[in-house]
């Protein structure tokens, strides 16, 4: 029986009124509920990431050149 593996993703978050997008971090599942909402919205940056701090250094850019956080755990 295969264990539940938590997946996350790093999106870029579009802020009403606003030019620049912030990334941010959450569950794979609560990314799934915002695109079923609001399709298009935010911008994917990543998908099927396999830990919360993986996804943190990407969103962080410390993992990549993405630079700014807002982390949705």
């Amino acid at each position: 029986m295969a264990a539940n593996i938590e997946l996350w993703v790093v999106y870029k978050m579009t802020l009403h009124g606003k030019h620049e997008q912030l990334n941010a971090v959450c569950k794979q599942s609560e990314w799934d509920a915002m695109e079923l909402a609001r399709p298009g919205y935010h911008t994917l940056v990543r998908a099927g990431i396999t830990s919360e701090n993986e996804a943190d250094r990407l969103a962080q850019g410390t993992s990549g050149d993405i630079k700014s956080l807002l982390s949705r755990s």
